[in-house]
């Protein structure tokens, strides 16, 4: 392949910045970074391989940021491209990455604060995405690790993004904090990925209050100054991304005051920086977040706002789903005609593609969370029926990757069901989100999960109930 040997040629210069990956681009083709995550996973389970890939790990790939991949997603990468070695699939030779990194060890040369990005990061034996890799911690990601480890100045800041991303050590945040560079840039990064990988999985609860620490210390970074506006704009971008991804957590595990205040901190990074995507997303959410907070015209306008700054980005898919957002609201004023012509406008939207312009937080947005969001929106205006077949084909549509949606778009439909006068399905829906508890810490899916009981305690009698509303009551008072 024509790449071939370039990445090649690349190995043997290691103080250049990551190259983008154009053979493994590609060989994605026309797929979305999400769908051929999927194939990633659906590949490796055939060989009996576990790994954990997603649209972020694919977008780090495709950015060059993995110049060679672990052990168990080389096996996964050859058995979906026979006769392919990986420099064909556009990666270094594994010796030649290595013996960078040996080297680079013998004589003591950690990473320089203002370093070109990333390089040493590129090679990454033990990748944060894949859990079942051994690790001294399983839930520290490698870069993380080594930002902790070099322990400059601003280090001590990005440190606090280190096992699970998340932990924090309270006397670091008094201690003077020197200039960041493209380490401490890769860190904020990285906690971003590793929240949403984990929130996509278990939901926001266990989560939210281990995610303000780095919050706090991706703050300190931007205090501190970087000396390249390279640096200090990848900075700035990911500390409102981690935001953003905070005020998602608050958000999902119902403190929607706090949740609240950290999209409005992440649009005010966002405006002072003139980073349209990130303004974008930031009132993506914000408009989802006025919805549930029974505040329409508030995420009417949100969403409105999303769409005007979001239309130069040129991307459909995030175009789609703020017109989802729109309808959300028209839905919540009760304006079935308008809500209809934002669905319609969203679906066009969507038919018409993934592009390379989708943003990487997007990963969740596929067929499924599109028929969830409109199901949503016919349970507001009260058509129980049609919301339900929606969200019938949300949860079967749903990659399993996501666990938390899994379970949000069954428990909307048990209440569609429920207030549709279907009270045995809605019970067997109902039960069917109980088995999904162990591994799913929502409180919009337990809030969700308890309006349906109430709704199905006049249905005692019928077959399946009872057991849904004894099982139901004997869940944890703080699940």
């Amino acid at each position: 392949m024509a790449s071939s040997t370039v990445h090649a040629s690349q190995a043997s210069r290691p103080d250049r910045p990551p190259q983008p990956n154009l053979a493994f681009r590609h060989l994605r083709g026309r797929r979305s970074p999400a769908e051929f995550a999927a194939l990633v996973r659906r590949a490796a389970r055939e060989i009996g391989e576990r790994v954990s890939c997603d649209a972020r790990y694919i977008g780090r790939v495709e950015a060059g940021e993995i110049r060679c991949p672990n052990y168990a997603y080389e096996r996964v990468f050859l058995h979906m491209f026979p006769g392919r070695t990986l420099t064909d699939l556009g990666f270094a030779p594994r010796s030649s990455v290595r013996g960078r990194r040996t080297r680079a060890a013998e004589t003591g040369g950690g990473p320089e604060p203002y370093e070109t990005p990333e390089e040493h990061d590129l090679y990454d034996p033990q990748d944060p995405h894949d859990p079942y890799d051994p690790h001294d911690n399983h839930e520290e990601s490698d870069v993380l690790r080594r930002a902790f480890m070099t322990g400059g100045g601003a280090t001590v800041a990005a440190a606090s993004l280190g096992p699970l991303g998340l932990a924090f050590d309270a006397a670091a945040a008094e201690r003077p904090v020197g200039r960041p560079g493209a380490t401490e840039a890769s860190a904020l990064q990285e906690a971003v990925r590793r929240i949403r990988l984990l929130d996509d999985r278990h939901g926001a609860d266990g989560l939210y209050r281990r995610a303000a620490a780095p919050l706090r210390a991706a703050y300190a970074l931007l205090d501190a100054g970087a000396t390249r506006q390279a640096t200090a704009d990848r900075l700035h971008s990911g500390a409102g991304e981690l935001a953003i991804s905070v005020g998602w957590l608050a958000h999902d595990s119902g403190r929607y005051d706090d949740a609240r205040s950290h999209y409005a901190e992440a649009l005010a990074t966002a405006r002072m920086t003139g980073d349209d995507a990130l303004e974008a997303h930031a009132f993506c959410n914000a408009a989802f977040l006025a919805r549930d907070a029974g505040r329409p015209r508030e995420a009417l306008r949100a969403a409105q706002a999303a769409q005007r700054v979001a239309r130069p980005l040129g991307s459909d898919r995030l175009m789609s789903l703020l017109a989802l957002r729109e309808a959300g609201g028209w839905a919540g004023l009760a304006d079935r005609v308008a809500c209809e012509q934002a669905l319609a406008r969203a679906q066009a939207l969507y038919a018409r593609g993934p592009s390379d312009a989708d943003p990487e937080w997007m990963s969740f947005y596929g067929e499924a969370e599109l028929e969830g969001l409109e199901a949503q929106c016919w349970s507001t205006l009260g058509d129980w029926s049609r919301a339900a077949g929606h969200a019938r084909r949300a949860a079967r549509l749903q990659d399993p990757h996501f666990t938390r949606n899994t379970a949000l778009y069954t428990a909307e439909l048990a209440d569609d069901l429920a207030r549709g006068g279907r009270p045995d399905e809605a019970a067997a829906a109902g039960m069917r989100v109980l088995d999904l508890l162990d591994e799913v810490q929502s409180s919009r899916v337990q809030a969700m999960l308890a309006g349906t009981a109430r709704v199905l305690l006049p249905h005692r009698r019928v077959a399946g109930v009872a057991d849904f509303l004894e099982r139901h009551a004997g869940l944890p008072r703080s699940a």
